[in-house]
């Protein structure tokens, strides 16, 4: 068996590992990489290997660093099965396509400034349509249930715990009279979450691949959480300001509306209009309504008894652009929840730029913000940032909290991983920075001394 290495080598983006077996070969991810656009246009076309090559694609979650680059393999050749959860199937119909819809928004910006020059246009990386025949490949599977997807090869998901619908994905693999297991973590939840499972443990392993995006960061405590979301809204009225909410549209928004439930119904805060401005989100949200396989079970019995927080009487989801631009007249205190997490794209940006130079308002960073984004300006303390071409000086308060981050963080990770079960043979860190997965891989030295412990580069091929 041969274990490939073609993208989240070092980096916590573009997931993407290839395995050869029996002759066939195994996709485990088709990540988009995101990041400085010169690095973004090459690894998202460049993937390494031919797509007609493939065999078939299993997939851990949702993310689009984990499956934005599906529609490409698809249409340059790829015509196997893609193998993911049920939610992760439903979800992927409203993100892939979301997804070829930025693309082409992006392309056709790009190209009015290329024309002004007098060159020519760009395509887009995907169109809405190759998303929509991509998800003709998808086969949806069950947790816990084991499934051929090549030859030789069975894999089973088990709860991840990160979003809905993500699981750890292990591989059992026949070849020739070897027999052996293959986990990989896909991204890891903290646990002890108010709507998700908590991560589950994979057993008799012979060798790990796994994920290391905090693996030198300990987050805030979880218990605090609530306490601290509630103080900054209130004051936030206090104030008579706006609380706006940069958020990411899968997994954030929904957490994020199930505690401000929970903070109406113990009266920490006021019932004050709350407003979900994402289309992208509200697809999500419909898809968490169906799936409650994917919930813990006391969230699971609330959904079940018909008290919905996401259907609450003071949340309103905003579809249209006239809808969303209308929020810029509101006067009165209210919590607006929109798309990117990190500011960096879509309608959020429209409600910083509106809020920001009023000290009465709240913008509140509630996730992690790749470098140079207007996230990260923001949350770094920045004084003047600049949004769509003009410089604005902040005057609106900036609160920030991580405890929400639906990744395991470095004694998380620990815990996960001494609990597993098997020889661990050979473990790969991988999807997470340099510093952080030579961190995290320094821990598993000390965890499994007698495992061999790989911090792979993009290019690295390492047979097993």
């Amino acid at each position: 068996m041969k274990l490939f290495f073609y993208g989240a080598d070092q980096t916590t983006t573009g997931s993407r590992h290839l395995l050869e077996v029996n002759g066939q070969r195994l996709l485990i991810e088709c990540g988009m990489f995101q990041g400085r656009r010169d690095k973004t246009i090459d690894y998202n076309t460049r993937l390494g290997f031919l797509p007609g090559s493939v065999d078939a694609l299993v997939v851990s979650h949702a993310h689009i660093d984990h499956t934005g680059i599906i529609p490409v393999l698809c249409r340059d050749g790829f015509k196997g099965k893609i193998f993911a959860t049920a939610a992760t199937t439903d979800l992927c119909r409203f993100m892939l396509v979301d997804s070829a819809h930025i693309q082409e928004q992006d392309a056709q910006f790009l190209s009015k400034k290329l024309a002004k020059k007098h060159l020519p246009p760009v395509a887009p990386l995907y169109t809405q349509a190759d998303a929509t025949a991509a998800l003709d490949q998808f086969v949806p599977v069950a947790y816990h249930q084991p499934v051929p997807v090549i030859n030789g090869v069975t894999a089973t998901w088990i709860d991840a715990g990160h979003i809905l619908g993500s699981g750890i994905i292990l591989l059992d693999i026949e070849e020739g009279s070897r027999k052996y297991r293959l986990a990989f973590s896909g991204d890891l939840g903290r646990g002890h979450n108010d709507i998700l499972c908590d991560p589950e443990i994979p057993q008799d392993v012979d060798y790990l691949l796994t994920e290391s995006t905090y693996g030198n960061r300990i987050h805030e405590p979880l218990g605090d959480v609530n306490d601290r979301v509630c103080q900054i809204i209130n004051h936030a009225i206090d104030r008579r300001g706006k609380i706006i909410i940069p958020s990411f549209a899968v997994g954030r928004t929904q957490q994020l509306l199930y505690t401000l439930y929970q903070l109406q119904q113990s009266r920490c805060i006021p019932s004050l209009p709350i407003y979900v401005d994402s289309p992208l989100a509200i697809n999500a949200t419909t898809v968490f309504r169906r799936h409650l396989e994917g919930f813990n079970p006391q969230f699971a019995a609330l959904m079940h008894n018909g008290d919905n927080p996401f259907s609450i009487v003071n949340v309103t989801y905003i579809q249209s652009v006239e809808e969303s631009m209308a929020l810029n007249d509101l006067t009165k205190p209210c919590i607006i929840l929109s798309a990117s997490g990190m500011a960096e794209a879509g309608r959020i940006r429209h409600h910083i730029r509106n809020t920001i130079e009023d000290k009465r308002n709240t913008i509140l960073i509630v996730g992690w913000c790749a470098q140079h984004t207007l996230g990260a300006r923001l949350a770094s303390g920045d004084k003047q940032v600049n949004i769509f071409g003009e410089l604005h000086t902040v005057r609106a308060e900036v609160d920030t909290i991580d405890a929400f981050s639906g990744h395991a963080d470095m004694n998380e990770l620990h815990r996960w991983t001494e609990q597993i079960t098997g020889p661990q043979r050979g473990i790969f860190v991988v999807h997470g920075e340099t510093e952080q997965a030579n961190t995290f891989a320094g821990t598993l030295r000390q965890l499994h001394p007698s495992s061999t412990i790989t911090v792979p580069t993009y290019g690295d091929v390492i047979e097993i």
